[in-house]
């Protein structure tokens, strides 16, 4: 029979990862219970200040229905959860931390001082007060043979007793913020269904010449539209050594991955003039001809010039860049041969994880009862920044209503003692 609380004890929860997921599970459970969070690094929630150094993508502000189809084929599972704390919650709960925040053109979210640092510290703050404790430097290898959470910490093992347990661990993207998949062993041994943890949001492989490299290599490629397999974004992305990668390759990165997965090598449509037509191009590079050097024909005819002039030599035939015709149809859609992958460990995110129907409605664990998970350590994936943030917050707070609900109902598998500060 479950364990039923004993009077005047509060129930005990250990929140294991002190991401934004982890810290939002503390959050709506701390009412409830007496909540400790663990994680192996030295301070909370280093990815998501990495994530913000660059201005701190809340949420995105568009049509809720349209916001939980960016999460494919995870959407009807975690529909409940993102119509719970959708974009307009994550603002407003900003906003009752102190942080005002404005919309974007292209819709995102910002803190209007656009860092994540105050509204980490303000969100701390808030937990501290609420009795949340923390505990850093304690890596999860897993539970003792008696069924209590095993701590590997600078002073040594340490075991630790909970009413139930919020994992947060995180995907495997940067490794050196926390994330490192060390998880998924744990969880397999014990029944859990968990997929490979693959690349997402993530930059891609190309072989570019060494001339092309030692001149553009980290050079932004503007006001341009990349095309896949019927579907086309508009914006920018950068040159790198060995490939490409920005936002606008995350775009279509799931996609992309899958494709090279699945066959190898494809071809990316890259379109250097989208606000204008190939006979527009064309007409205006046959106007250029003459004694008129191709840069000077590209930059008058098409405002192409630098990293752009560069991408359309890339591998072009010289027959083919004197005639305005077929130069302007390369303009417009100029293939770029993606090899592979960029590793996992330079990836914004992962995709794969706990299977999604491993959980049941709760977001518990269906075979570690008072176990439940959240963030991206769950088997979804969806586009980078705000989608990706408010994802992690939203499945966190569903993970931690379902540790409460689960607690009051007294259904607990035995594990007895208080989490020890």
């Amino acid at each position: 029979m479950p364990e039923r609380e004993l009077p005047g004890r509060r129930p005990t929860v250990a929140v294991i990862g002190a991401g934004p997921a982890g810290l939002a599970a503390a959050e709506v459970l701390a009412p409830a219970a007496s909540v400790r969070v663990f994680d192996a690094m030295p301070s909370p929630a280093r990815k998501f200040l990495l994530a913000g150094k660059s201005g701190l993508n809340l949420t995105y502000a568009e049509p809720l229905a349209g916001f939980i189809r960016r999460f494919g084929a995870a959407a009807a599972v975690l529909e409940p959860a993102l119509r719970a704390f959708p974009p307009d919650e994550v603002r407003r709960w900003a906003a009752g931390l102190g942080i005002e925040t404005f919309t974007g053109t292209s819709g995102r979210v910002f803190p209007t001082m656009m860092k994540g640092l105050p509204l980490l510290r303000a969100w701390l703050e808030r937990l501290r007060q609420q009795g949340v404790g923390f505990n850093p430097r304690h890596r999860w290898p897993g539970w003792s043979s008696a069924g209590q959470l095993v701590f590997a910490t600078p002073a040594g093992q340490r075991e630790v007793a909970a009413d139930a347990a919020v994992l947060a661990l995180g995907g495997a993207s940067w490794p050196r913020l926390g994330g490192t998949g060390d998880w998924m062993p744990v969880l397999a041994v014990r029944g859990v269904t968990v997929r490979p943890l693959r690349p997402a949001n993530c930059g891609f492989l190309v072989a570019w010449s060494q001339a092309l490299t030692d001149r553009f290599a980290g050079a932004p490629v503007k006001s341009v539209a990349l095309s896949f397999r019927g579907r086309t974004v508009r914006g920018e992305f950068v040159v790198t050594a060995g490939g490409i990668e920005g936002s606008l390759v995350y775009a279509l990165s799931a996609a992309l991955r899958d494709a090279i997965e699945a066959e190898g090598p494809v071809d990316l449509m890259l379109d250097l003039a989208p606000d204008r037509t190939a006979a527009d191009v064309a007409a205006a590079l046959a106007r250029q001809r003459g004694k008129a050097s191709l840069a000077t024909r590209l930059r008058r005819a098409a405002g192409i010039e630098g990293v752009k002039a560069a991408l359309l030599r890339e591998g072009g035939v010289p027959a083919d860049l004197a005639d305005p015709a077929v130069l302007a149809a390369r303009i417009k859609a100029l293939p770029v041969r993606l090899t592979g992958i960029a590793p996992l460990d330079r990836a914004i995110s992962s995709a794969g994880g706990i299977a999604l129907d491993e959980l049941d409605d709760r977001y518990m664990l269906r075979r570690l009862p008072g176990v439940f998970a959240a963030g991206e350590m769950l088997d979804w994936e969806a586009p980078t920044g705000g989608y990706l943030l408010t994802a992690c917050l939203a499945t966190g707070r569903a993970a931690g209503a379902g540790a409460a609900a689960w607690l009051a109902c007294g259904e607990r598998p035995g594990m007895t003692g208080a989490v020890a500060s």
